[in-house]
């Protein structure tokens, strides 16, 4: 199946969850073992891979996760406006990416100052983002995954309206 088609059928967005995903749990591990670490060189380690991570991966994969997420829902037949999974999901990939673009000034900030401190230990960890965005992304997925029933207005009226036109095709070919 071509790259195109891929990403207009879900499985391009899938894949860029999944990845945004398995990026943000290789942070927090490293953020685990930054705050929990006693050794300077493991600490000032960890920040800096924080901040590679962070900028080198988590980011682009933020960025390309909205575009994607709208175009799949405009050109497939979930739509943007008809399920109230595929809403919940673009608002939750939109929040995520704000406030993973306010926290990554943070996770800047501590690297460059555990890069020139002589002893970056008593630097504080972002742990509670770490795990909050861990959680978000495990809901996206799991929204991708189970596909939870539940139409909005606008997608009950889509769904009779295609209903009536079937309905009047059949009618019109048995006659």
């Amino acid at each position: 199946m071509g790259s195109d088609r891929r990403l207009l059928d879900g499985q391009g967005r899938g894949d860029l969850a999944v990845r945004w995903l398995g990026a943000v749990a290789a942070y927090l591990a490293l953020d685990i073992v930054t705050v929990n670490s006693q050794d300077v060189a493991t600490v000032r380690g960890g920040h800096l891979a924080k901040d590679i991570t962070t900028s080198c991966v988590i980011v682009p994969l933020a960025w390309a996760a909205s575009p994607t997420g709208l175009l799949q829902s405009v050109g497939t037949t979930w739509g943007l406006f008809r399920h109230y999974r595929v809403l919940a999901k673009l608002m939750l990939t939109v929040v995520a990416t704000i406030v993973l673009l306010a926290e990554t000034r943070t996770v800047t900030a501590l690297a460059d100052y555990a890069a020139t401190s002589a002893d970056p230990r008593a630097l504080p960890g972002t742990l509670p983002h770490s795990i909050g965005g861990l959680a978000v992304l495990l809901l996206i997925t799991i929204l991708s995954v189970v596909k939870p029933q539940g139409l909005t207005r606008h997608g009950w009226r889509k769904q009779q309206d295609n209903r009536r036109r079937k309905a009047a095709s059949r009618a019109s070919t048995v006659a």
